[in-house]
């Protein structure tokens, strides 16, 4: 501990006496004005440097530390914008998506861990370690601030005052002066304490803490970002549902199921909208007026014994649209987007070359394709090959498909005949029909498509946690930038009268408040110091 020569004792690393002011290093004696930012006091990580404790601190508490710390965290969150989560891709295999639709890049993506980003370890890690270091920084800083002006006195050590950014000494004035001094502090909402006839004045210590407030409000907003990845506590997944399909919906453990009865997709029309859209109909040639899809929401009941077979309960129908969801038990299902007309079954028709005679027809499920499909006794097909994204012949000749969704669908046939019974291989897709040489023949006889909706699931029980970080947050903001922390000493000392001012921002106004205390007195306005340098 370091005893002042005022006897107050002051902790290891105090830079000025908490009590008095006085300098105790050689450094701070030296200063031609005192750096006041934390009032010289004794901050841990500038005392204690021994331990791996000590070591740890001292690293997090270091604001380059920090700076770091959020742009890494700030490079890494844009990473994770540079292709989409896998939460919203469509129904395949993550990394068969991102390799299918970006290439090498999208490979790379997804084998670096971008694709899950936001819930990687090391990304969690950043965002803990910026929790760690505004904790700590906050903690270093703020204690011995506080402490230093809780027992800071009104009479200072004059070497303290001299080295005030705004001094002044005055000869001895008239005692009529002080008591109009202390009038006016009052009227401008300064605080007045009284010692030996020195005076203190003080206003909008509240200030410093602003800071301080507002790495709280960061610290509650970080934790609630890290409250998302408890299970339950916040769910943000897609949900691709296609007319007629009944699904479980992400998130809810298959309690909740929900079945797209019929997407509805509304255009505006040129004759009967608002001649506002007639430019942009003719530019574009369609806008969207409304999209919904109407659908019924059931429950599995929660007593269901193991392989039981469950019987799902309607609980209500609703019309989901954009900025209209279907919310239910802290869920709620939004509208984002679409895929219309996606092939849904294709039917073939099995007939001879020369005569066009048809045999039977055949209908395939593009989604859930049969590897056989009897035509009557003596006739039958086989689905050898089924490309639903056909790209066209790798090098060996073969078929590839592109990926699992059927936007260009292709199929290898053989088909088995009376005349033919070992039979006869035709590779057919859209445009194209490659049987070469045989008997017959799949032609095309028609196709079905459906729509597909694709609404966001969402849980937030975090909302209130980030809400309440923000509001600390901005009340910390509005704290430390609309007020500040001012003082002014008068003290006497061998006939003479000190006057010392500091605040930790806008000097313009404390030096209007002394221009306007000491006007019409006896009394010198205090000089800038920093003018001097």
């Amino acid at each position: 501990m370091m005893k002042c020569e005022c006897g107050h004792v002051n902790p290891p690393g105090t830079v000025l006496c908490q009590s008095c002011g006085r300098a105790l290093t050689e450094e701070a004696q030296k200063e031609k004005i005192h750096d006041m930012r934390y009032e010289g006091s004794a901050r841990r990580s500038q005392t204690y440097n021994k331990t791996v404790i000590d070591k740890i601190w001292n690293f997090f508490s270091s604001v380059k530390v920090g700076v770091w710390i959020i742009i890494l965290t700030l490079i890494a969150s844009a990473f994770g914008t540079i292709l989409p989560q896998e939460m919203y891709i469509p129904s395949r295999t993550p990394e068969q998506f991102y390799e299918e639709e970006y290439g090498w890049v999208g490979l790379l993506y997804y084998r670096l861990g971008f694709h899950n980003l936001y819930s990687s370890w090391w990304y969690i890690l950043l965002v803990a370690s910026l929790a760690v270091s505004l904790v700590i920084a906050s903690i270093d800083r703020l204690f011995p601030l506080y402490k230093s002006l809780k027992n800071q006195r009104v009479t200072r050590h004059e070497s303290f005052m001299k080295r005030q950014r705004l001094y002044s000494e005055s000869e001895a004035i008239s005692e009529k002066d002080f008591p109009i001094i202390e009038e006016r502090l009052k009227e401008k909402g300064y605080k007045i304490r009284e010692e030996n006839g020195n005076l203190l004045a003080e206003r909008g210590r509240f200030s410093r803490w602003g800071p301080y407030v507002n790495h709280l409000g960061l610290i509650v907003f970080l934790f609630g970002g890290m409250l998302r990845l408890v299970p339950g506590m916040y769910i943000d997944e897609t949900l691709w549902i296609r007319e007629g399909e009944t699904l479980p919906i992400p998130g809810t453990d298959k309690q909740y199921y929900l079945e797209n009865k019929q997407f509805i997709f509304e255009t505006y029309d040129k004759e009967t909208d608002d001649e506002v859209f007639e430019e942009a109909i003719d530019r574009v040639g369609t806008i969207a007026k409304n999209f919904q899809t109407n659908a019924i929401l059931y429950q599995q009941p929660e007593d269901l014994l193991p392989g039981e077979k469950a019987e799902l309960t309607e609980v209500k129908e609703s019309e989901i649209r954009v900025n209209e969801p279907l919310k239910f038990d802290g869920f709620a299902l939004y509208q984002t987007s679409y895929k219309l007309n996606e092939y849904k079954t294709m039917s073939f028709a099995l007939t001879k070359q020369d005569t066009e005679e048809s045999f039977g027809t055949i209908t395939i499920d593009l989604f859930q394709p049969e590897e056989e499909y009897i035509l009557n006794d003596t006739m039958r097909i086989e689905l050898m090959g089924y490309y639903p994204d056909f790209t066209g012949l790798n090098d060996q000749g073969e078929p590839e498909t592109a990926s699992s969704l059927p936007n260009n669908p292709a199929f290898l046939f053989k088909m088995f005949t009376p005349e033919h019974p070992d039979g006869e291989v035709s590779f057919v897709g859209i445009m194209q029909n490659v049987d070469v040489g045989n008997d017959y023949k799949m032609s095309f006889a028609g196709i079905e498509t459906q729509n597909i909706s694709v609404l966001t699931v969402r849980k937030d029980l975090t909302l209130w946690v980030l809400g309440l970080g923000g509001l600390i947050f901005m009340i910390g903001v509005v704290q430390g930038s609309y007020w500040n922390h001012r003082r002014i000493w008068f003290q006497r000392k061998e006939g003479k009268l000190l006057i010392s001012g500091h605040t930790n921002k806008n000097w313009h106004s404390i030096k209007k408040d002394l221009q306007y205390v000491l006007k019409d007195t006896d009394i010198g306005m205090p000089i800038d110091q920093q003018d001097k340098k």
